[in-house]
């Protein structure tokens, strides 16, 4: 693994290491406070705060996952080279995009 995807996976544990513990605590505050879907989605409608930290957490792992699918694939399969880094930027792309949508369509309910 090259120094950059090396600095990369590291850096971006750090930043998921982070948003996962924020993310559950606030999952566990707002089940212990019967919010309601309703609710949540009401603080959640336009809120910036939130928007940029779900942003930080989709690009994190949009980031990060593919970068430990590389790992694997390349120690547990044959495939190597161009195609297999070209499939995992697809990948890559492919979860930002979808991450992102969930979270602004979740910012404009």
């Amino acid at each position: 693994m090259s120094a950059l995807l090396f600095a990369a996976q590291r850096l971006t544990a750090f930043v998921l290491a982070f948003a996962v513990a924020i993310h559950l605590a606030t999952i566990l505050y707002a089940v212990h406070g019967g919010l309601t879907a309703g609710e949540i989605l009401g603080r959640t409608r336009g809120n910036l705060a939130f928007l940029a930290f779900y942003g930080l957490f989709v690009a994190a792992v949009s980031i990060h996952a593919p970068i430990g699918l590389r790992n694997v694939l390349r120690e547990w399969t044959p495939w190597r080279g161009r195609s297999l880094d070209v499939a995992l930027l697809l990948f890559a792309v492919l979860l930002f995009i979808l991450g992102f949508r969930a979270v602004y369509a979740v910012f404009c309910a």
